[in-house]
């Protein structure tokens, strides 16, 4: 699985100009499923996710998780986290967990977050979405629960 993990102040997700989800501060995940997925990379990136030590602490140092602040998530599916463009300028998806697959593992990511004391908000798996996002540093994480970077 894949993730780009960006903090944010604010975030919300739109679908046939209704607004589904928002959150305030806290983290923005854009969640792509890989075919080669299993629930161990699931498990793995809702841990690392969760506990990734950037919101800053009272000495302004990264030292503090979305559980230490007591943040929100948003979770959006994005299964062009797996697009290859390393050949030509049209990216190949053959990588991508089938929809089947995908919503599975998209639906246990976010029903394993919401067993923590925080918020969660999601897009709609599948929908044309528009994302609005204030970021905050910015900061942006990328993971690969195959550790590939």
């Amino acid at each position: 699985m894949r993730a780009v993990v960006q903090r944010v102040n604010y975030s919300s997700v739109t679908v046939d100009n209704k607004k589904i989800g928002e959150i305030d501060k806290g983290l923005l995940v854009f969640l792509g499923v890989g075919k080669e997925d299993t629930e161990e990379d699931l498990n793995y990136l809702v841990n690392k996710i969760l506990g990734l030590r950037i919101f800053e602490d009272e000495n302004e140092k990264m030292n503090l998780s979305l559980l230490d602040i007591k943040g929100e998530l948003l979770v959006v599916s994005q299964f062009t986290l797996y697009g290859d463009a390393r050949k030509g300028k049209r990216p190949s998806f053959t990588s991508s967990a089938s929809p089947d697959m995908a919503e599975k593992l998209y639906r246990n990511f976010i029903e394993k977050s919401k067993k923590y004391d925080i918020k969660v908000k999601e897009g709609i798996f599948g929908a044309d979405m528009k994302v609005s996002i204030e970021n905050d540093g910015p900061v942006t994480i990328l993971l690969d629960s195959k550790k590939n970077f």
